[in-house]
């Protein structure tokens, strides 16, 4: 594929990916009245049976079943598969309590955590406005937990998690693609997911087949909306440099925040807008920062070529 269409049709999958992970807090809803835990136990066990027939339509069965010959290539996926499920339920239950504003944050907080986790396990050094962005944030949750007595905890779970999963598979990604790698993490979580599809059999409180076929189908829709956003961000990560990437996931919070304030009209209290005010300056600080040094490396890196050249 030339070049040109090869980055816009990274775009357009990428913009497809995140732009559908944003209008999550429309679909969860429509799967009450079963709870978060039955709607992710769904999720698991569909997102298998859907990555599962990918990989047979795709022909990649073959990665699939290596995985299970490398036990730590498979053990880390195992962890990131517990970061993932925990990250799913938080986020299901804090869409249907009404607290899709935390989850945005959460998802706005995320790139921050992620730049500390690089510091923590990787032992990266940062640079002095990267630590600013750092201390914005924090003190933009600080301000949201002292406006309303109580730490939003749904969005820094989520951004936690999320951020040890992207870590995990950043150790992992490379030598494993996305079909096959969600199948063997999905495979993981499924005996669990079996056991509480029973155990809600046997209390009799399973909602699926009880709410009508419209509802056990929306359930099990829950396989291709999980699977379908992540093998298009699959194919834009492999078509587009990261720094364009890491722009593109903005979109995800900027379209749930919105969705949380003018479509379910959730409350933004005067700490809640400044909060998020720090967070977004503390957004624009690190990617300004990361934006001029790429762009320093890159005409450094020319001018070494053209100096050895010379």
């Amino acid at each position: 594929m030339p070049t040109a269409s090869r980055a816009s049709a990274g775009l357009t999958a990428g913009v497809a990916a995140y732009g559908l992970w944003g209008v999550f807090p429309l679909y969860f809803p429509l799967l009450e009245p079963a709870g978060p835990v039955e709607i992710i136990a769904h999720r698991v066990v569909w997102s298998l049976v859907f990555c599962l027939l990918t990989l047979v339509v795709a022909r990649s069965w073959r990665q699939f079943t290596q995985l299970w010959r490398q036990p730590r290539t498979l053990g880390l996926l195992g962890v990131a598969a517990v970061f993932l499920a925990v990250n799913w339920t938080v986020y299901v239950y804090g869409v249907n309590s009404g607290q899709v504003v935390d989850a945005s944050l959460g998802y706005f907080i995320n790139p921050l955590v992620t730049v500390l986790l690089a510091v923590v396990f990787l032992h990266e050094r940062l640079r002095p406005v990267q630590w600013a962005a750092l201390a914005l944030g924090t003190v933009a949750v600080l301000v949201i937990a002292l406006g309303h007595g109580t730490v939003p905890w749904i969005a820094v779970v989520l951004a936690v998690t999320f951020g040890l999963y992207a870590l995990i598979k950043s150790r992992v990604g490379r030598h494993v693609e996305a079909a096959p790698g969600l199948a063997a993490e999905t495979a993981l979580l499924t005996p669990l997911a079996a056991a509480y599809w029973a155990w809600l059999a046997w209390q009799g409180t399973s909602t699926f087949g009880a709410s009508g076929g419209w509802h056990a189908a929306a359930l099990a829709s829950a396989g291709p909306v999980t699977a379908v956003p992540l093998l298009l961000f699959s194919a834009a990560a492999r078509r587009l440099p990261l720094s364009v990437v890491g722009l593109i996931q903005y979109l995800t919070p900027v379209l749930q925040f919105a969705i949380g304030v003018a479509v379910l009209d959730e409350e933004m209290s005067g700490a809640r807008w400044t909060g998020f005010a720090l967070v977004w300056v503390a957004l624009v600080v690190l990617v300004v920062d990361g934006t001029w040094h790429r762009r320093t490396a890159v005409l450094e890196a020319r001018a070494a070529r053209e100096i050895a050249g010379a």
